[in-house]
């Protein structure tokens, strides 16, 4: 009996070989894109780490105020949730006429 309907071993194993290499090529290109696509992230990303320094200070400094009063911060949030809500059911009021 003959097998000439199945491919031989080496047949298999050169198919494998080149499925096995274009799936690296495509891991290559896939990589590459992702890079240029992260590429304007990781440049913002850099420049924060550049300024964490005076970001820091900075934010320490707009939070005194907060650590001596902070109940005006609990009213700036009540108030800027009560605004959110009402700007929200405005929003959906108007949408209700269109």
């Amino acid at each position: 009996m003959t097998r000439t309907a199945e491919p031989s071993r080496r047949e298999r194993r050169a198919a494998l070989e080149a499925t096995i290499e274009q799936q690296r090529v495509d891991l290559l290109v896939a990589a590459d894109r992702w890079q240029a696509a992260a590429r304007p992230l990781d440049a913002g990303w850099q420049a924060v780490r550049r300024y964490r320094v005076p970001i820091l200070v900075a934010g320490g400094l707009l939070l005194l105020p907060v650590a001596r009063r902070p109940g005006s911060v609990t009213r700036l949030g009540r108030k800027a949730i009560v605004g959110a809500l009402a700007v929200d059911r405005l929003r959906r009021l108007f949408n209700r006429f269109r």
